[in-house]
C-alpha cells in the first residue's frame, strides 16, 4: 500500500477504499466540496450526516485544531492513535463539510495504520459500505459499486472488523464528563483510565 499514491488522489480531489485499523473505508479531502459530495452519494448517505475527519499522525491533527483545550488535548494524547472516534468541540468550525447539520463539534480519527503514517493529508472518512450496511472486513465485502466508482482502492487483507468507540469529549474541557456515542473496539475499562469515571449519563 503506497502512501504516496493515497495522498495524490486525496490532493486531486480522489475518493479512495483503504484499509483502515478497523474496517475498510472511503477517504476524501474534506475540504472539497464536490469530493465530499461523489462520498457521500458512493455510501447513499446523506449529506446532514457528519463523518470523521482521520489524521494519520497524531501531532498533525493536534497542529491542525489549535484551539482545542488543554484537558481535551491531553486526552487526544492519551487515546490516539487507535480505534476511536473522539467528537471534539469545534468553536473555530473547521472542516465544515464532515460535521453535517452541526458544526458545533468535529468528528476525530487518528488510527494506528503504520502503511499510511506518512500521510500528511487530512481525509474525511466513513466505513466503504451503503449507509446502514454492514462494516466491510474484506474488500469484497466493499459493495462493487462503490470499488469501481472509486479512484483509488487499496487492499489490505482481512481486518479486525470492529468499528471504532465513539466517545463524546463535547463537555470535557469544562466538566470532565465523557460518554460513548458506539460501543467498538475500545472498552470502556481503557476510557475510564484515560479520561476518568465522570460519565455523562
Amino acid at each position: 500500500m503506497s502512501a504516496e499514491t493515497f495522498e495524490r488522489c486525496i490532493s486531486v480531489g480522489g475518493v479512495a477504499v483503504f484499509p483502515a485499523d478497523t474496517v475498510y473505508g472511503l477517504a476524501c479531502d474534506p475540504d472539497n466540496r464536490v469530493a465530499v459530495e461523489r462520498l457521500y452519494m458512493l455510501k447513499r448517505r446523506s449529506l446532514d450526516k457528519p463523518s470523521a475527519v482521520m489524521f494519520f499522525d497524531l501531532e498533525f491533527a493536534l497542529a491542525a485544531l489549535p484551539e482545542l483545550g488543554r484537558r481535551i488535548r491531553d486526552a487526544v494524547t492519551r487515546l490516539l492513535p487507535g480505534p476511536i472516534g473522539l467528537l471534539v468541540p469545534n468553536r473555530a468550525e473547521r472542516f465544515p463539510l464532515a460535521c453535517g447539520a452541526d458544526r458545533t463539534k468535529l468528528g476525530l480519527r487518528v488510527p494506528e495504520l503504520p502503511s499510511l503514517a506518512e500521510v500528511r493529508w487530512p481525509v474525511l472518512q466513513s466505513s466503504a459500505n451503503l449507509a446502514g450496511g454492514a462494516d466491510p472486513v474484506r474488500l469484497d465485502d466493499v459493495p462493487g459499486q462503490i470499488r469501481r466508482d472509486a479512484d483509488l482502492v487499496l487492499d489490505g487483507g482481512v481486518l479486525p472488523g470492529t468499528a471504532s468507540t465513539v466517545v463524546d469529549l463535547g463537555r470535557f474541557e469544562e466538566t470532565g464528563e465523557w460518554s460513548v456515542v458506539r460501543d467498538g473496539a475500545v472498552g470502556r475499562e481503557r476510557l475510564i483510565d484515560a479520561l476518568g469515571s465522570r460519565q455523562d449519563r
